[in-house]
């Protein structure tokens, strides 16, 4: 007999599964069918229990089906699913990224800091300088450092204060007067996505989408921006559809490389494997790379991309106030918005030259519980007077910070 269950349907747009509703009465009219009509269809009678069981068991098995269709969507598929649709362009999950943070070193003139010297904050994370450099005659240095762990470790601006490499004599003082750019655990669903998108690029050679895959593809790398300027003047302003204004001159003819994170020498190689000849470059950093295609002596090539000043922001959240809220409801609501930011809750995470929506971390103060009410959130640059806006701009030479402290919470 055939059931009056109906079917999933596949579609040019999906798979269709019907509703729960509709399964139970197509199992109540196979039992009324099965016993020869007139049976009461009661959810409180045995028959009714039976098919109510049956409905929850084949909705659940529908509901497992569409997951598993859906697993083949790049757009929503998710854990295992996701690593092995990556593997067929060659990526694996990356396990994490450590904090990255532009220390100052000061000391005499002409003193060499050498890549792979460490430095210590206030909690006793260390971090690994990545760029040797030398102390200028103005008595400092700045460096890209990286902590040592993988993983979110805060970094607020002035806590990197120590030396622990020894026997350099010269180098006298660290600091950090901006705040790190936060590391993440392993890599979330949303992350590994937009890098999977970039990596399309990576067989691609001389558009700047192609490079800022190559560079994107580089261990260590947090965030990257590839933009060019293909008009023979100078641009100040918002260059080819980016809204986002900056005072950084990006050259004529050139192309302008922003990345957080990453060696700079493992950088410079990505640009040259993918750079078109004679363009020019923009960029605070500059890295010479040797080509290993020729016969000594090899030829040597010098690129220059910008690591963006990471730049303090902060919050104003305005919660409902109850009995009802947790005791350390200012710590979740801080941890929560910090999580959403870093994009360590799988969402994406603030960007260079991106614009910071306050809407967007609507949804995961509430979802700390059912008792909390947002009444507002409001966020701005660390340096202005308040945070009363819904909206802020990163430029293309800034790279988004935030610490818990900056996230003031008020129960209102």
């Amino acid at each position: 007999m055939p059931t009056n269950v109906p079917p999933i349907q596949i579609t040019p747009t999906g798979v269709v599964v019907p509703q729960e509703s509709a399964v139970l009465a197509g199992r109540q009219a196979d039992y009324n069918q099965a016993f020869g009509g007139n049976l009461n269809p009661s959810l409180t009678t045995p028959q009714g229990q039976l098919a109510s069981s049956d409905a929850a068991i084949i909705a659940d098995a529908n509901a497992q089906f569409a997951y598993l269709v859906n697993q083949m969507n790049p757009d929503t598929n998710s854990g295992i699913f996701q690593d092995a649709l990556a593997r067929l362009y060659f990526l694996e999950r990356n396990p994490g990224t450590p904090t990255v943070v532009q220390v100052v070193c000061g000391g005499a003139f002409n003193t060499p800091i050498p890549q792979g010297a460490q430095v210590q904050d206030t909690s006793g994370n260390r971090y690994v300088c990545q760029q040797a450099g030398i102390i200028g005659v103005g008595g400092t240095v700045t460096l890209p450092f990286e902590c040592v762990v993988l993983g979110p470790t805060p970094c607020p601006a002035n806590t990197v204060t120590r030396i622990i490499t020894g026997g350099i004599n010269g180098w006298d003082t660290v600091n950090n007067p901006t705040p790190g750019a936060v590391g993440s655990d392993v890599e979330s669903r949303a992350a590994f996505e937009f890098r999977r998108q970039q990596s399309v690029a990576l067989n691609a050679h001389g558009s700047i989408v192609a490079i800022g895959a190559a560079v994107f593809d580089v261990d260590g790398v947090i965030d990257v921006l590839p933009l060019e300027n293909f008009t023979n003047a100078t641009i100040t302003g918002p260059i080819n559809g980016n809204p986002n204004v900056t005072s950084f001159p990006v050259v004529a003819h050139s192309i302008y490389i922003a990345a957080v994170g990453g060696l700079p020498a493992d950088i410079g190689q990505a640009i040259f494997s993918k750079k078109n000849d004679g363009s020019n470059m923009n960029g605070n950093t500059t890295v010479t790379i040797e080509d290993a295609s020729y016969d000594v002596p090899r030829p040597t090539y010098t690129y220059t991309y910008e690591i963006p000043a990471n730049t303090g922001t902060k919050f104003a959240v305005q919660l409902q106030n109850s009995s009802a809220l947790p005791a350390n409801i200012v710590q979740l609501v801080q941890a929560a918005v910090v999580a959403s930011f870093n994009g360590s809750d799988g969402s994406k995470r603030a960007r260079i030259g991106s614009t910071i929506l306050a809407g967007k971390f609507y949804a995961p103060i509430s979802a700390i519980g059912p008792e909390v009410n947002v009444i507002s959130v409001l966020l701005n640059f660390l340096s202005a007077p308040a945070a009363d806006q819904t909206n802020i701009t990163m430029g293309i030479d800034q790279f988004p910070t935030l610490q818990p402290t900056d996230v003031a919470v008020a129960l209102v």
